[in-house]
């Protein structure tokens, strides 16, 4: 079972300078977070601390594959990803969220890293996401095939067309 204390730093406990930490996040990184983005996969994480007064600077890096549905044929497939990301935190009465800077309820001083990444994980994943040629769940690809504007139109009666609409047939996704 993944533990979400794994991925808290304690900010207050840091010294000057740089500190780094390495995360490995699995299928059940995933699973906890309970996402419907991403089903499993495997992550690196790398987070570089930097401690300035009572500001510190986290540069992540992730790198990995994740496990996203296929848009055309909704079969999982594995996708690579890797992304560089910043944040800033500092110390303040409660936790909150205003432009690029994170603060941290500095009674406790602990930074939950769990949803950030997460989110730095969902964005680098590309919008259109689809199997290699000829690689997609065959079965989906017959009933597409099936139910595609180009057969349901061969079917239809002769009627005149808006020679704009026509041209609207020969686009392709």
């Amino acid at each position: 079972m993944y533990q979400s204390e794994l991925l808290q730093i304690d900010l207050k406990g840091l010294q000057e300078g740089t500190t780094t930490f390495t995360y490995t996040l699995d299928d059940t990184y995933f699973q906890t977070l309970e996402s419907s983005e991403v089903s499993g996969g495997e992550i690196h994480a790398v987070v570089d601390v930097k401690r300035v007064q009572m500001f510190w600077e986290l540069e992540i890096h992730t790198e990995g594959q994740v496990i996203v549905p296929c848009n055309i044929c909704m079969d999982n497939m594995d996708l690579p990803i890797q992304a560089e990301n910043h944040l800033v935190v500092k110390l303040g009465k409660e936790d909150n969220e205003d432009d690029d800077i994170v603060t941290v309820d500095e009674e406790e001083g602990i930074l939950d890293l769990s949803w950030y990444i997460y989110e730095f994980i969902v964005l680098a994943i590309p919008i259109r996401h689809v199997h290699a040629p000829g690689k997609c769940n065959a079965a989906m690809m017959k009933v597409l095939e099936e139910h595609s504007t180009d057969r349901s139109s061969d079917e239809e009666s002769t009627t005149t067309v808006d020679p704009r609409w026509e041209k609207l047939k020969n686009i392709k996704f």
